[in-house]
């Protein structure tokens, strides 16, 4: 049986400040896990870039800052072996949800949009790690929901086919370190689809939240 934990963060260093979240807690929410292995969104052309060349914002800049300040450090210190699992298509992810839309209806999209994320972060800390809980994940599964029925051709590409690659790299991890401690790391927005994925895998003892009350 593979241990699988599930941890989302927020990437934006303003928001890991309001909400509790510092980079100082992921690391301490990582040594209390013990992974083997860390998933990490982290698209493989990015991490075969940092691993040649030493560069570690990816092909288009698009690395978040907890892995060069924390997680790649952190994987190399304690000899962690690190699954980049991210997808995107560089010439596929220009368009915004709204995009298509006028001025104004743009303006009302906007606003609502605005008024799910308000919902969702009411529920920051609904539980022992911020933005890790199921209340927090169904209220982000409705608006990404919502975000479908808004331009289903934009959130088919970038939400949906991309969740499904992610999640099969994780898999192949799963397959690969079988009976090893496998740590997914991501933004928290990701958590509802990881954890409906992986929760209906027999293989797996899945371990969300990392902390529970």
């Amino acid at each position: 049986m593979t241990t699988v934990g599930i941890l989302g963060m927020t990437h934006d260093e303003e928001m890991q400040k309001k909400y509790r979240y510092p980079l100082s807690l992921v690391e301490k929410l990582i040594e209390e896990f013990n992974p083997d292995v860390i998933c990490g969104e982290v698209h493989p052309k990015s991490w075969e870039l940092y691993l040649i060349e030493g560069k570690p914002y990816g092909i288009l800049g698009e690395t978040q800052e907890e892995y060069p300040s924390l997680i790649f450090p952190y994987c190399e210190k304690n000899n962690i072996s690190f699954i980049p699992v991210n997808w995107f298509e560089e010439d596929v992810f220009e368009e915004e949800p709204f995009d298509r839309y006028g001025v104004e209806k743009r303006k009302l999209l906007e606003k609502e949009h605005m008024q799910w994320q308000e919902e969702q972060l009411s529920a920051w800390n609904a539980d022992r790690i911020p933005l890790n809980s199921f209340e927090y994940d169904e209220v982000t599964e409705k608006m990404y929901k919502w975000l479908h029925t808004v331009n289903p051709d934009v959130q088919n590409v970038v939400w949906n086919a991309r969740h499904f690659i992610m999640l099969a790299r994780v898999k192949n991890a799963v397959r690969k370190y079988e009976g090893k401690r496998i740590l997914c790391i991501h933004g928290a927005d990701h958590n509802y689809w990881y954890y409906k994925t992986l929760a209906e895998e027999d293989n797996i003892e899945l371990v969300y939240p990392l902390r529970t009350k």
